[in-house]
């Protein structure tokens, strides 16, 4: 609620937060303003002071205090690469004054050179806008004719590259909240159909990541979110909030699909925005996850039977902490994982961050070998839903948006790197 409705102005007012069975009580100067009910407990809690000073004269805890050890520490100890000043690697794709373009995805084609992009006018909902590359990123084209119905996209699109038991190749870009809606093309984004419904369900970042499965020719599984507004045409939001993972299944190349089944449910963390790796031997997918209430680093789950059945989810390392993570295998078998810092604490939360190792290192809970700053975000952490591709040559080409130039609008930008060229800083920095 306001401040200006409880707290009177210039004076000092004493707050009071009591726990009392399964209900937070929150009082104002003896007066109670709020009342949570909360069987979980809570870990923290504040004002949020916009423009205005908060100033702390005394502070008293009574009652039981138990100090509780994180399962994983909240800095990580591995060097960081900073490429956010070096403007040769990076390729403005859009760029709009005032307007908001955020929250990209891209497809490499199998010529290893043409690019796709989809990203929306605003945060998250708004029309749907394409854009084509033709070498590898270096060069985008203006803003390509897109279906009426795109302009009516209400939430972050996602394109993906699929292909049916017969060989028949199609692109497809998924648009969410409810109902989740899905465009095809089946000449590589020359044509598109509209946005049509796909099940009477929706969701949250719709897919959030989507990978072929060994089960069959044409078999896809696809992985969203919901926290129970959006997969029902009525909003079924619980108390305290239950964030869904959900897994749904295509086996017809991308065209229909079944509806989705829920891996975990949880309310002490908020694990959402999946992004898949599979194995270097190809027998196991790890998923990793942000954590929306940021009371814990992110986590991590893994499948050994193409998604059927998942690990119980596992925190991350500091060092692969973050939101919206995408990743790719380079030549050399190490992974280039692209995602926006929010590791609790960072020289470079909030900005546009990578993490370099191995996928072994994800398995063992290991802290990786570098952390990469790709740009500085100057403004929170509103930046940062990263594709990465990576070219025939090696060179990673990753990409999103954020607030590059300070008090403007965020923008599409892309950067490119070798990983070569990251182990050749990483030896002068121990020099």
């Amino acid at each position: 609620m306001p401040a200006s409705k409880v707290v009177p102005r210039g004076q000092w007012i004493h707050f009071e937060v009591e726990r009392k069975d399964d209900s937070i009580h929150f009082r104002i100067n003896k007066k109670q303003i709020a009342l949570v009910k909360f069987s979980l407990g809570f870990e923290n809690f504040g004002f949020r002071p916009w423009r205005s000073t908060v100033q702390l004269r005394e502070c008293f805890i009574e009652g039981g205090i138990e100090i509780i050890k994180p399962s994983q520490p909240r800095e990580y100890t591995i060097p960081t690469i900073d490429l956010a000043t070096q403007k040769h690697r990076q390729v403005i794709i859009d760029r709009e004054v005032g307007q908001y373009l955020g929250h990209p995805t891209t497809v490499l084609l199998e010529d290893g050179k043409t690019m796709l992009i989809v990203y929306p006018k605003g945060h998250g909902k708004g029309e749907i806008v394409f854009k084509r590359s033709k070498d590898g990123g270096k060069s985008w084209s203006e803003r390509l004719p897109t279906p009426k119905s795109w302009a009516t996209s209400k939430e972050v699109p996602t394109i993906h590259r699929v292909v049916d038991a017969k060989g028949k190749k199609r692109l497809i870009v998924w648009s969410g909240l409810y109902p989740a809606r899905l465009a095809v093309s089946e000449d590589d984004g020359a044509s598109w159909s509209e946005l049509k419904k796909v099940g009477d369900w929706g969701g949250i970042v719709v897919m959030g990541c989507l990978e072929g499965l060994k089960t069959g020719k044409g078999h896809y599984m696809a992985m969203f979110h919901d926290d129970g507004r959006f997969f029902t045409a009525k909003p079924r939001q619980q108390k305290p909030v239950v964030f869904d993972l959900f897994k749904t299944y295509s086996r017809d190349g991308g065209l229909t699909w079944s509806r989705p089944e829920s891996i975990l449910a949880r309310t002490d963390v908020h694990l959402c925005e999946p992004g898949i790796i599979r194995s270097p031997n190809g027998k196991q997918l790890c998923v990793l996850l942000r954590e929306n209430s940021r009371r814990k680093n992110s986590f991590v789950i893994f499948s050994n039977d193409e998604g059927k059945t998942w690990t119980k989810p596992r925190e991350l390392p500091a060092s692969l902490t973050g939101d919206r993570h995408t990743g790719k295998y380079t030549a050399d078998g190490r992974l280039f994982i692209s995602f926006r810092d929010t590791t609790h604490e960072s020289p470079t939360k909030g900005d546009w961050v990578a993490w370099i190792g191995t996928y072994e290192d994800i398995v063992k809970g290991r802290e990786g070998q570098y952390r990469v700053r790709l740009m500085d975000n100057t403004k929170g952490s509103d930046c940062a839903y990263p594709p990465v591709e990576i070219l025939p040559n090696d060179t990673i080409v990753t990409t999103t948006y954020g607030h590059w130039s300070k008090g403007q609008s965020p923008y599409i930008v892309s950067v490119r790197l070798k990983l070569s060229e990251i182990d050749a800083m990483a030896e002068k920095l121990r020099r």
